[in-house]
């Protein structure tokens, strides 16, 4: 049976211009926007000034929870705003690294920012902890979430490996 590549062609484009606007779509919906991001960023910073200030044991409880109960929040706003959802197989262990290294990146700028500033009054050290942490974080989220959009668009494939293949 002879194979018209015209229509073959017409027929690949019919399909993954669609497949294509899902990923767009997927890419704008995830990142929730730079309004939450800020967000996020301008409460990790106040957690953090707040918690460095030697507060009471209750004081810096009380700071946990409504840090953990704002980032609950949070997480239910954006995932009801997210207008699409993809199984959670399109998630890949890549995805997963690549979040973990922002965690640690970050944990570690608190831990060296509390180290190098010990000879500050708690205040001073408080700012310029929570300061860095925050820079860090912002700086390292645009990188990461360019990494996360493509190994989605991919299909969980390394982004190398698939650059290897063309």
């Amino acid at each position: 049976m002879p194979v018209d590549a015209e229509q073959a062609w017409k027929d690949l484009q019919r399909i993954r211009v669609p497949q294509e606007r899902v990923y767009d779509e997927f890419e704008r919906s995830a990142s929730g926007g730079p309004g939450m991001t800020y967000g996020l960023a301008a409460l990790m910073w106040v957690f953090l000034a707040g918690v460095g200030m030697d507060l009471p044991s209750w004081g810096v409880a009380l700071f946990v929870a409504a840090y953990v109960g704002l980032l609950s929040v949070a997480i239910v706003v954006s995932s009801r705003r997210s207008r699409m959802q993809l199984h959670h197989t399109r998630c890949p262990g890549s995805m997963w690294a690549a979040f973990g290294a922002v965690a640690v990146l970050v944990g570690g700028t608190v831990v060296l920012s509390d180290h190098l500033t010990e000879s500050l009054e708690p205040i001073y050290r408080a700012l310029i902890q929570a300061t860095a942490a925050v820079a860090v974080y912002l700086l390292s989220l645009g990188p990461v979430n360019r990494r996360v959009a493509d190994s989605v668009r991919s299909g969980g494939e390394p982004v190398a490996a698939e650059e290897a293949g063309r």
